[in-house]
């Protein structure tokens, strides 16, 4: 934007900016989006993505991997806030943040084309991999952008409510993904969707990013940085600006420690910790974990305007530790409701309603090996519907031999929920979504009014991606991780065992937000 163009912006009316301010919402809103949706495509297939591109010998490691390349995409985004954000403080906001879109896109059309790991063996994680640390980087620039940009046209007492619009899209991009896999499993049969139909939600990417380009092209500089520009205080050394001035670091530390982390953990929590619970924990069946999913994330999601709005009112801090502290103190009690929801000890089984049947096939890769699956359906009376198959190898003397033994069967289950119980799961998935929009509804304010101008595109990326990325971006692995090792140890509530990092985490940040974080809206750094 020219200097002309920020001083006519200026001296708009009221009605005026509300009217180019939606534009502005619009046109970021819908390309940040578009960037969520191809980030988390990746999280919402998780389960499927681990038997296609990792050895299939151990679910478990195939599953813990999947999630591990899933979080290095979160690991690499506080280096794409460092790179993006620097060019963001010299270059522009818009040009940057265009720039981040097409190697989103990009990378998440072409891991929809890579083959599998039965077809090009390690090379297949590999590629994947590299592609998913792209899309890292790219996130890693794309939200201090969008933020920043919508942060600098917005009236200073109305930041949270108009920055509010931007935190629906991480939201809506993850609603977004879930309903078109939703789309793509009910159109296509069950071994269409397994063997080529996953691909379909990556490649829709490249035409969303087309459009959202087209709309980006043509939007102006931020008021704010081009006046900054136009005067000649925009930043030479934005790096060394952030991190290497004391007193501007510490506030990147506070940002960090004290706000960002404890909401980066709630957000994964909420979200992407409750759909892999429902579906590795409860074995729920993975459609109806969608649905339930995107059920409560849509009737969230308007929430996040709310405390954004309230946030402009009573502070940022109060909704945003109300919000953690309420998180901590419910997710035990929150989890263990929703495990015992689908305890099956406590159900009766319906007259005639057990079916068994047995099918066999010859192995695909050895002609002498059968696959024998005793396939079992017990219905209760409730309506629950639980899903039993054991895979068992037989060859023309019997069950295939292991170290002197039969080879253990491979037995999965899968339970399809009655309608009671799964709205009342999308309940509990609701009551989480809340806390998610108390403290990230607030959140791009509040770190955008911490930093000058000239700094800010990079001082407030750094903390929101490595409190997302690292601290966030983690949870899933982590907290699979000690629920597979809580089950191994034999601990009673083994299934609450993942819940201990995000209550750990949020609850440091919680002390350190209280006692360090101010309360007063800051608006002196424009």
């Amino acid at each position: 934007m020219s200097d002309n163009n920020q001083v006519s912006y200026e001296n708009m009316t009221e009605r005026q900016k509300n009217r180019t301010i939606w534009g502005v919402i619009t046109a970021s809103s819908l390309g940040t989006l578009i960037e969520w949706y191809d980030f988390y495509i990746f999280g919402s297939l998780a389960v499927v993505l681990a038997t296609k591109f990792f050895p299939s010998d151990n679910p478990t490691a195939a599953f813990l991997s999947t999630l591990a390349t899933f979080a290095a995409g979160f690991v690499v985004r506080p280096f794409g806030a460092l790179f993006f954000g620097r060019l963001g403080d010299i270059i522009g906001r818009k040009y940057t943040f265009l720039v981040t879109l097409l190697i989103m896109g990009f990378s998440t059309f072409l891991i929809g084309c890579i083959p599998s790991y039965e077809t090009i063996g390690f090379l297949a994680p590999v590629l994947i991999l590299i592609l998913r640390l792209l899309q890292g980087l790219a996130l890693g620039g794309e939200y201090g952008g969008a933020a920043t940009y919508v942060a600098e046209y917005a009236q200073p007492g109305r930041r949270g409510y108009w920055t509010s619009w931007i935190q629906t899209t991480a939201t809506a991009g993850l609603f977004i993904s879930l309903i078109v896999i939703l789309v793509t499993k009910t159109t296509l049969s069950a071994e269409e969707f397994d063997g080529w139909g996953w691909r379909i939600p990556f490649w829709i990417s490249i035409l969303m990013v087309g459009v959202s380009y087209i709309i980006r092209r043509n939007m102006k500089e931020s008021p704010l940085f081009a006046k900054a520009k136009s005067e000649g205080k925009t930043s030479k050394n934005p790096l060394k600006e952030s991190f290497g001035n004391k007193y501007n670091f510490k506030f990147v530390l506070l940002a960090l420690f004290g706000a960002a982390m404890g909401q980066g953990v709630i957000w994964y929590t909420g979200q992407f910790y409750a759909m892999s619970f429902l579906q590795k924990v409860m074995n729920v069946e993975s459609a109806q974990v969608d649905s339930l999913i995107a059920t409560a994330l849509f009737l969230g999601t308007p929430f996040f305007v709310f405390f954004g709005w309230l946030s402009d009112k009573i502070g940022r801090k109060a909704v945003m530790m109300t919000g953690m502290l309420i998180a901590i103190l419910a997710y035990r009690p929150i989890y263990d409701s929703m495990f015992k929801s689908v305890n099956l000890e406590n159900k009766t089984v319906a007259a005639n309603g057990i079916s068994e049947k047995r099918t066999a096939k010859i192995h695909d890769k050895i002609a002498t090996d059968s696959l024998i699956t005793f396939h079992k359906e017990t219905l209760f009376t409730d309506g629950t519907l639980v899903k039993k198959d054991s895979i068992a190898h037989w060859s023309a003397n019997g069950p295939v031999m292991k170290e002197g033994k039969a080879e253990e069967p491979k037995v999965t289950q899968t339970i399809k929920l009655a309608d009671n119980t799964k709205w009342y799961l999308v309940f509990m998935v609701f009551i989480q979504v809340i806390f998610v929009t108390m403290v990230y509804g607030p959140i791009a304010a509040f770190l955008v009014e911490m930093f000058p101008v000239r700094i800010r595109y990079t001082s407030m990326s750094l903390p929101y991606h490595i409190g997302n990325g690292v601290f966030g971006g983690l949870l899933p692995a982590v907290a699979t991780y000690l629920v597979t090792t809580g089950k191994e140890a034999g601990h009673a509530s083994w299934y609450l065992e993942g819940l201990w990092y995000p209550i750990g985490v949020a609850g440091v940040c919680l002390l350190i937000g209280l006692f360090y974080l101010k309360n007063k809206n800051n608006n002196i750094h424009d």
